[in-house]
C-alpha cells in the first residue's frame, strides 16, 4: 500500500487539510481509505506515484534528504500568483513505514 498524506499546506487549498490521505493498492486509488482527490494535485503526484509504490529510493529521485519519505508540491503556487495556496505531500509505502 503507498499513502499520500497532507504535511503542510501554504495558503488556503479548498480541497486538502492537514492530514488528509490518498491511499493507492496496484494501480487504483482505494476510495473507501481517501479523504479527498484533486486533480491538480494528481498532475504532480503521478510522475513519481509509480516509481515510489514501486521502491523507487526518494533520494535519488530528488524528493527526500533522508530516504525515509518523498515529498511533492502540489502546483499552485498560491498567492500573490493564485488565490489558492500549495500543497507539501508526504509519500510513504506502508510496508516500509516503521511505526511509532
Amino acid at each position: 500500500m503507498f499513502v499520500i498524506e497532507v504535511s503542510e499546506i501554504r495558503g488556503k487549498c479548498p480541497v486538502y487539510k492537514k492530514g488528509d490521505k490518498m491511499v493507492i493498492e496496484g494501480p487504483e486509488i482505494v476510495l473507501e481509505k481517501t479523504d479527498a482527490i484533486c486533480i491538480h494535485a494528481l498532475a504532480s503526484l503521478l510522475h513519481y506515484v509509480v516509481a515510489l509504490r514501486d521502491g523507487a529510493d526518494p533520494r535519488k529521485l530528488g524528493l527526500s534528504k533522508d530516504g525515509r519519505y518523498a515529498y511533492i508540491q502540489c502546483m499552485d503556487p498560491g498567492e500573490p500568483y493564485t488565490e489558492g495556496g500549495t500543497v507539501i505531500f508526504k509519500c510513504y509505502r506502508v510496508d516500509k513505514e516503521k511505526k511509532t
